[in-house]
């Protein structure tokens, strides 16, 4: 690794001088660790390639990071003069799922070396403020040093986004680099079994309190929510548990998939997960973040939201049973009965932080409680869509980031993954993405009372009805 990943940095302090060196650190390591991911790229020519067709070419990124600190910071008040108005325009917005068309060409795109001059800019720019800023302890949403982490939290969530496009770039485009390393235990399928979980109550969300860690305006608000008795697998669904559902052309047939999942077929003509390699004589190699490798059956599988609920369908009719995803205060119940209790999640106990390797591991190797992987391997898929919490407020300096969510598209996950850094790992963190995303996400599955077929659409719609009639 670059280095060993910080926790995210406490808002609170005694000493301001401190609190700038630990600031200054967390930022120039986002910085580094962020531009060393594009070290994966052979060449500057690979910087104008679109690894997924309906994402910006990478050059996008790799200057939007950047960008995204003037623009708070100018909103913020922090800063009144910008670096480059046109950069600042051209790359501020367009990160979410679209269909680009020629406008990403590369002729409409700016030099890699004229991007990381911009870089060197921002990162002399906001180094000299966190130096000289005038800081009072504690940080507070309304005060620009905000600013300053929330383009450092916003940089550490790129890092592992960019990373699954580099894994979906053409092996020819990368090259392998020291700083992410693969594990190298791989072995045979782990047989999965269930844990079950008693009724209780849990309560979501951190309030109106920061609790010392910078949070997402979702975070925010609070909400209680009864969870009837469970049981959760205790592994992640591995490669070699879902390979059952794949020969049995899990993928072929429509009566495990939903409209949104039959649609997702038509598109991406899938037949496996989309980091499995598919070879004429029926095999599967597997596509790691720099390189192909044998099949690794005891890690983690990772599939979108659709084609884990596809298998939890299959599975149901294979076994008598309704297997389904979890909802998010089912894996609340789980976090709390595997000690996962402090804010930050240990890195020394789990496969996150860049804290041991840029891959999965097998899927026995961390235990939490009686189940394995409730944080790390891979993010899990949730069976909840985002919504806000009662006492929501959406963050005046970045009303786009939840919002666009609420819209009962977009599936809740919980965990963190091997690339998962910053507020990624800080317990009360909230990600949510499109059904049909690829990330660095897997799931495990629950057996126990829950929202049937009818009325999950029924609440997806209703979100959607409502999300039109207030942001439409």
């Amino acid at each position: 690794m670059i280095q060993q990943q910080m926790q995210s940095v406490c808002l609170k302090g005694e000493d301001i001088g401190s609190k700038r060196k630990e600031l200054r650190r967390y930022f120039h390591q986002s910085f580094d660790l962020f531009e060393s991911l594009f070290d994966l790229l052979t060449s500057d020519d690979v910087f104008y390639q679109q690894s997924e067709p309906t994402r910006h070419p990478m050059i996008f990124y790799f200057a939007h990071t950047a960008i995204f600190y003037i623009n708070k910071l100018i909103v913020s008040g922090a800063l009144n003069d910008r670096i480059d108005p046109h950069f600042e325009n051209l790359f501020a917005v367009g990160v979410d799922e679209m269909s680009w068309d020629v406008e990403s060409s590369r002729l409409h795109w700016p030099s890699v070396d004229a991007i990381r001059v911009y870089r060197n800019k921002v990162r002399v720019c906001v180094d000299e403020l966190i130096t000289t800023w005038p800081m009072t302890l504690p940080i507070t949403q309304g005060d620009p040093f905000w600013a300053i982490w929330m383009g450092i939290e916003h940089e550490r969530i790129h890092i592992e986004t960019s990373s699954v496009l580099h894994r979906q770039m053409p092996l020819a485009f990368i090259r392998p680099h020291e700083n992410f390393p693969l594990c190298p235990v791989r072995g045979e399928c782990v047989e999965n079994s269930l844990i079950s979980f008693q009724r209780r109550e849990v309560t979501l969300g951190k309030g109106s309190k920061d609790h010392g860690l910078y949070g997402w305006d979702n975070e925010y608000g609070v909400e209680t929510r009864k969870v009837e008795a469970f049981e959760a697998s205790k592994y992640l669904v591995s490669n070699g548990e879902f390979m059952d559902f794949v020969m049995a052309n899990g993928y072929g047939i429509s009566r495990w998939w939903d409209d949104e999942g039959v649609k997702y077929l038509r598109i991406r003509n899938a037949t496996c997960p989309p980091f499995w390699i598919p070879h004429v004589d029926g095999s599967y190699t597997y596509r790691a973040l720099c390189e192909e490798i044998p099949m690794p059956y005891n890690w983690p599988v990772e599939v979108n939201a659709l084609e884990a609920e596809a298998f939890c369908r299959w599975k149901s009719a294979q076994e008598g049973r309704e297997y389904r995803l979890p909802a998010e205060e089912e894996w609340e119940v789980m976090a709390q009965a595997g000690g996962i209790v402090e804010d930050i999640f240990d890195d020394s106990k789990a496969n996150l932080n860049f804290a041991h390797y840029a891959s999965s591991v097998p899927v026995d190797t961390f235990a939490h409680g009686e189940l394995y992987d409730v944080v790390g391997n891979v993010w899990q898929w949730t069976q909840t869509q985002m919504a806000p919490f009662a006492g929501f407020k959406t963050h005046p300096w970045y009303d786009d980031f939840t919002e666009p969510t609420f819209d009962g598209k977009h599936n809740i996950i919980k965990g963190g993954s091997w690339a998962s850094t910053g507020n990624e790992i800080v317990r009360t963190s909230r990600y949510a993405f499109r059904r049909h995303f690829i990330q660095h996400a897997g799931f495990r599955y629950v057996v126990g009372e829950g929202e049937n077929e009818a009325k999950k659409q029924a609440r997806i719609n209703s979100l959607y009805e409502a999300w039109l009639k207030r942001y439409g």
